[in-house]
């Protein structure tokens, strides 16, 4: 078996995590692992401007996955929710609490703004601040133009619906993970396990067992395309395709 970073990818107990990313922190688990970016990461003192080649404002660190960082993506993505001063608020406006709002908050600032991530069980929330917007001020909410208004309105009173504080759950319950969920854990650690050297059985044994190899490792078997399937779709992802995750081409198409 091929050693190199094996204790990294073999464990499946490793990638649990990826099973509550949305897409944007999906997008950027796909990014990291890309050894070009990894190269611009090194080189960031002599290239400054690399990020927007990524489609990031800024260079994140690569060894942090997704629980850690917070990309700040070029452009916006659609469903980020701003935040401007109220110019003319009316006597019953609601004041801007930011220690009221719920989850582990993280505020990232990208040279022209102030942007705040909240995230708490089943739920992951993006806010732009305006540089004026002040605690207890009263303040609007704003969301890009589009061709769809309508359903862009509604997606974004369901994101501000999520911010009712006395909702929020302590922790979410699920019976099992979803398709597509265990779709992304196998394909970041098959992505993984073939960077480190594995080979395409090596792989298998780490997803599924040896057992499952030793009783479906043919030339025409499923077990094998299966596999070669998920090794296509990481390198993929990894190179360009994370771009349709965190819906940088502007068509919102996500997973």
């Amino acid at each position: 078996m091929a050693d190199y970073d094996a204790e990294q990818w073999y464990p499946t107990a490793a990638y649990l995590y990826v099973l509550h990313l949305d897409d944007l922190a999906l997008a950027w688990e796909y990014l990291r692992r890309n050894p070009e970016y990894r190269r611009d990461w090194r080189d960031r003192q002599r290239w400054p401007e690399a990020a927007q080649r990524w489609g990031l404002r800024l260079l994140e660190e690569p060894h942090l996955d997704a629980r850690d960082v917070y990309p700040v993506w070029f452009p916006d993505p659609p469903e980020l929710i701003h935040l401007y001063p109220d110019v003319d608020p009316m006597p019953d406006s609601v004041a801007f609490d930011f220690w009221r709002l719920p989850g582990s908050k993280s505020l990232v600032h990208d040279g022209r703004r102030l942007l705040l991530t909240t995230r708490w069980p089943g739920c992951c929330l993006r806010l732009t601040v305006a540089p004026g917007l002040e605690q207890g001020m009263a303040y609007v909410h704003a969301v890009r133009a589009c061709t769809r208004p309508c359903a862009r309105y509604c997606a974004l009173a369901a994101e501000l619906d999520r911010l009712d504080a006395d909702a929020v759950p302590l922790a979410v319950a699920r019976h099992r993970p979803s398709p597509a969920a265990m779709l992304e854990l196998h394909t970041l650690q098959a992505l993984d396990a073939t960077l480190a050297g594995a080979s395409l059985r090596e792989v298998a044994a780490g997803l599924f067992g040896p057992a499952a190899v030793a009783d479906g490792w043919h030339a025409d078997g499923g077990l094998r395309s299966r596999v070669r399937r998920l090794v296509r779709r990481g390198q993929e992802l990894m190179h360009d395709g994370y771009r349709r995750l965190a819906q940088l081409d502007g068509r919102g198409e996500g997973r």
